[in-house]
């Protein structure tokens, strides 16, 4: 157990389902208190009733993290109900397939706005708590998907995810002042609804190419998210963490086949 989460008040933006929902959930298990930050009351409420029943402390927030003002309310409503921040986990995102000839160019600013420009208004929004408490942790959920790999239909969502990782790198220089540290987890293929939407043909082609041979867990991101918010990872910053299962290790198919 990573006892130094005990009591931490953690902002997980996205946290009413999926990947963002696996990582409220783990950290509320090792004892932090739990703001999930959400567009959709039925599903943060929903999250938070299942937190709560578990024996974990959590509220939500309903906001639009691509918003200044809503991220500032949100980080003002989450000192009010638990103290100050001492963890973000950066977590909102959204990933529309669509490609780049039939991509408009509002559905462009969209998705910058929803998966990058949000990750840079909640640390700023929070930079003042970790002043003040003289420590802080961020931990963006990236992906493979534009860092390292690409895939038809994501060119918008995988400039965002790249984009992520360069803001990190220079946030990791400037946010050291405040002894605060900021790193990512980069997913692979994680079971969660969105990617479930995506159909069982497209579940089972991308296992067979995994080397673990299994799509991912919410948790196994969850997990890595704790580590890197956690005391023990106090000297790990600007870095990021592929959690994947393998999947971007082999060089082609038969490579995986071999295995």
């Amino acid at each position: 157990m990573l006892t130094s989460i005990q009591d931490k008040t953690v902002i997980v933006t996205g946290g009413s389902k999926g990947i963002g929902k696996g990582i409220a959930s783990v950290f509320a298990r090792q004892g932090a208190k739990v703001m999930i930050a959400a567009r959709g009351e039925s599903a943060a409420q929903q999250t938070v009733d299942e937190i709560k029943a578990a024996g974990g402390t959590a509220a939500y927030f309903l906001c639009d993290v691509a918003n200044w003002e809503q991220v500032q309310a949100l980080v003002e409503y989450t000192e009010n109900t638990f103290g100050p921040v001492d963890i973000l986990c950066a977590n909102a995102g959204s990933f529309p397939q669509k490609k780049i000839i039939d991509l408009a160019p509002e559905e462009w600013d969209d998705m910058m706005s929803t998966n990058l420009k949000s990750t840079f208004l909640c640390v700023k929004a929070c930079i003042p708590h970790f002043e003040k408490l003289g420590a802080g942790r961020v931990v963006i959920t990236s992906s493979i998907t534009g860092p390292i790999t690409g895939y038809p239909g994501w060119s918008h969502y995988g400039a965002t995810k790249a984009g992520q990782l360069g803001f990190m790198r220079t946030a990791a220089m400037e946010l050291a002042r405040y002894n605060t540290t900021i790193n990512s987890v980069m997913p692979g293929n994680i079971v969660t609804e969105g990617l479930a939407s995506l159909g069982e043909d497209y579940l089972n082609s991308m296992a067979a190419a995994i080397p673990l041979k299994r799509l991912g867990d919410v948790e196994d991101i969850a997990n890595a998210a704790l580590f890197l918010a956690s005391k023990e990872a106090a000297y790990i910053t600007g870095q990021q963490i592929v959690v994947d299962g393998g999947q971007t290790l082999p060089e082609c198919m038969e490579a995986v086949a071999e295995i």
